[in-house]
């Protein structure tokens, strides 16, 4: 059984061919092209029949991940705003010739590790992106839980305090994608750093403010990951996206706030643990979620 997954990016559209066992047979990569027409649609359809010739075999299913909230049916994307023009409402089975699965793209880095990789086996699971906003997913009872509209799963937007001014893009206040989310290094650091990573490499050389502001950050991310611990009491919690890179200078500051903040009724700990996937993610995310759909439709 083969599955092609795809991951459209704004910039990058990446495919790849897997087995059911997950085995990478084939990627590739193409330009999106997202310039206010339809050519990354075109774009898409040439990646399904690049993948396809390669493969000489059918498909059992398609799975794409893209930006957006699907429908209550995983056919299209029914809510996209002012991005990738056409995206919103098209479906995409009808257009590729094949059964196809679409998922957003936070919950398709859940579904490469939950199908996949480092939360194989478990059957409750928080994940969350860190970038340059903060996404992310939740496996209840061994599914992707996607709740009313889609939208379960937007961990970056919880509140970790109401009187803050600063209000994310869906208008919550002191939110946790500001706390820490790329996007907003520039003015948490008064224009001092431009982006996590320099602040991470003056941390690491001991820059006081590089310091406070880091820690700070760390400090709020790992309230909310207590917060959803008692939210959801999870077996495990992935941290997926570019701000993992961080590797030492984020997890061992992480697990000394998670000692001080975690409730641990008989002393048992959630573990935290970084993705195995990267770039690929979204494409086998998207497979994967295909998969255990035509196994359990």
């Amino acid at each position: 059984m083969h599955i092609i997954g795809i991951d459209l990016g704004g910039t990058n559209i990446k495919g790849i061919v897997i087995d059911e066992h997950g085995t990478i047979l084939k990627q590739h990569y193409v330009a999106t092209h997202d310039n206010g027409d339809t050519t990354w649609r075109v774009n898409v359809l040439e990646m399904v029949l690049y993948l396809k010739n390669w493969l000489q075999e059918p498909v059992a299913a398609i799975g794409m991940s893209a930006p957006g909230l699907p429908d209550e049916y995983n056919r299209s994307i029914a809510f996209l705003p002012n991005r990738l023009n056409g995206l919103e409402n098209f479906v995409w089975a009808d257009y590729l010739g094949e059964k196809s699965f679409v998922l957003n793209d936070a919950h398709s880095a859940l579904m490469a590790e939950a199908t996949f990789g480092v939360a194989k086996g478990y059957k409750n699971v928080v994940l969350l992106t860190l970038g340059t906003g903060i996404g992310g997913g939740l496996l209840i009872n061994g599914q992707l839980y996607q709740g009313l509209s889609q939208m379960a799963g937007h961990l970056g937007h919880l509140s970790l305090n109401a009187a803050d001014d600063e209000v994310s893009i869906v208008g919550m206040p002191g939110s946790l994608e500001y706390a820490i989310g790329n996007y907003s290094v520039s003015k948490r650091s008064k224009g001092r750093f431009e982006s996590t990573w320099e602040l991470v490499e003056a941390y690491r050389k001991g820059d006081a403010w590089a310091t406070l502001v880091w820690l700070t950050s760390l400090q709020k991310l790992a309230v909310a990951l207590s917060s959803l611990v008692n939210a959801f009491s999870p077996e495990l919690i992935v941290l997926a996206g570019g701000i993992t890179f961080a590797d030492s200078a984020l997890f061992e500051p992480l697990k000394q706030f998670m000692d001080f903040y975690e409730w641990r009724p008989g002393g048992k700990k959630t573990p935290i643990v970084q993705a195995h996937f990267g770039d690929m993610a979204g494409a086998i995310g998207a497979a994967g979620f295909a998969l255990s759909k035509i196994k359990n439709p």
